[in-house]
């Protein structure tokens, strides 16, 4: 007979008129339970429905069991993806694959952060995770004592996620994330696990709903035991499986007062790090599932509700994973064509500040390449910055996107060639609210590209010519592994 949870701690209030959510199953072993607590509320509390059974209360919780053959064709897609994009690093030096590492965790971090609330500047935690990695030419900010401390956290579990995953090193973790020891204005415990109820609660006052009781404070020391003797040990199953197994095991323990989600993803970071053997990351699931928190929650919900079976999970899991490896192709498309372009202009002299300014824009820095934001984004004056752009036009370095224009925009140029010739079938489709550019490169090779909202944008418009269009995004196939 499973564990009823321990009514009497719980951290909601019982109050006469409530409309209390928590649902109760009414049995011999528990009514005389039910009836008391009725009773000492005033026995106005009508039970309208039964109480839910959350997964931690069922004998052996953790005998996981899922479908596989639901499973197997996303794992073969991920391991191709994994393939696919490895295979394109391939083509990169050192310190490009360390911008391009730099950038996954710089939104791994952020966006985790913002899955939980919390908003972190963007720049703030590039900078960090730059220094850190010892990367130039990066726009410096100095970050928050806060940021510092998670994007550390990040890269300890990252770079290190060969060593033992302990007690200590997890309790470390969470205290780095509340180094005040506060979290939205209350006093939290810290460094430690939990040692009251933890309610998982949405709603206003009053009218709370109680999505998951995590296990009793008496049992997170055991429960933990187990979870971290499981992490350390060579099961058979894959590690994109284990990485979904962590997940889940460990928000369902909730062994913190908080940062227990942020943890978790980090944990899954870890065992994919281990199954790829590498301290390098390029892709993250945190972006893909700050993207789709509502349905992250109901499938947390559901399977903590549910008898063991991972299935959904995992497959809403693999399938995050895969949309986070297309995340990573854009990625390393940029760096290809950045790459290829400064390969091109290698001997062609330029000053610091055009450097600098092509440097913003070969990273993706959306926004047109005008006078005005030249002169903006490089704090100098307006003629200044039209003299720059002047010259790097006469290098042929940029372009006029229309000829003649009262208000020219320009785009930088990667290839002298003119790289039409190359493509057919072009079309921008978009999914997910992203727009994508699709072409067949010399009639053999399909190609897929995540486009910036206003590039696409400006293209249907006539604003942006194919030409330059394709060479922003394509420009690295015409390159011959150039690093």
């Amino acid at each position: 007979m499973p564990i009823a949870p321990p009514f009497a701690a719980a951290t909601h209030t019982l109050r006469r008129g409530d409309i209390f959510s928590l649902k109760i199953w009414l049995c011999d072993e528990n009514a005389v339970n039910c009836r008391r607590i009725c009773d000492d509320n005033g026995g106005t509390l009508s039970h309208k429905a039964q109480r839910t059974m959350y997964i931690h209360e069922r004998e052996h919780w953790t005998d996981f069991r899922w479908d596989a053959s639901r499973i197997s064709l996303l794992q073969e897609t991920i391991c191709r993806k994994q393939g696919m994009l490895y295979g394109r690093l391939g083509t990169l030096g050192f310190d490009s694959k360390v911008r391009a590492m730099a950038e996954n965790l710089t939104y791994d971090v952020v966006c985790s952060s913002e899955i939980e609330g919390v908003q972190l500047n963007v720049d703030q935690v590039r900078s960090s995770i730059a220094r850190k990695l010892g990367l130039e030419q990066v726009k410096q900010t100095a970050p928050s004592h806060y940021v510092d401390s998670v994007v550390s956290v990040m890269l300890e579990a990252v770079q290190h996620y060969d060593r033992p995953l302990s007690k200590d090193r997890l309790c470390a973790w969470q205290a780095a994330f509340f180094p005040s020891g506060f979290s939205e204005g209350s006093r939290i415990e810290v460094g430690r696990y939990r040692t009251h109820e933890e309610h998982i609660v949405s709603g206003m006052f009053g009218r709370e709903k109680i999505h998951y009781i995590a296990p009793s404070p008496r049992r997170v020391e055991e429960e933990m035991q187990k979870f971290l003797a499981w992490f350390e040990s060579s099961e058979p199953e894959s590690s994109i499986v284990r990485s979904a197994i962590a997940h889940f095991w460990f928000v369902s323990i909730h062994p913190f007062e908080d940062g227990n989600g942020r943890l978790a993803r980090i944990l899954s970071d870890m065992l994919l790090a281990r199954g790829e053997q590498s301290p390098l990351r390029f892709y993250n699931i945190s972006s893909q599932i700050n993207k789709d928190k509502s349905r992250y929650y109901d499938i947390l919900e559901c399977t903590q509700r549910g008898d063991g079976d991972l299935t959904e999970w995992i497959v809403w899991y693999m399938q995050k994973l895969v949309a986070a490896l297309d995340e990573a192709e854009a990625v390393v498309t940029t760096i290809l064509n950045k790459s290829f372009f400064w390969h091109r202009v290698s001997s062609t002299p330029l000053t610091p500040r055009q450097t600098a300014m092509l440097n913003l824009f070969l990273d993706g820095y959306e926004a047109k390449i005008t006078s005005k934001n030249w002169a903006a984004l490089a704090k100098c004056s307006k003629d200044t910055a039209l003299r720059d752009i002047q010259d790097l036009v006469s290098k042929n370095l940029l372009v006029e996107d229309v000829p003649g224009a009262k208000r020219p925009s320009y785009s930088i140029v990667y290839d002298a060639d003119n790289l039409t010739q190359f493509f057919t079938h072009v079309s921008i489709v978009e999914k997910d609210g992203t727009p994508y550019l699709h072409a067949l490169y010399k009639g053999r090779k399909n190609v897929c590209a995540r486009l910036l909202s206003l590039d696409a944008e400006r293209y249907q418009k006539g604003e942006l010519p194919l030409q330059n269009l394709l060479s922003k995004y394509c420009a690295y196939l015409m390159g011959n592994s150039i690093n």
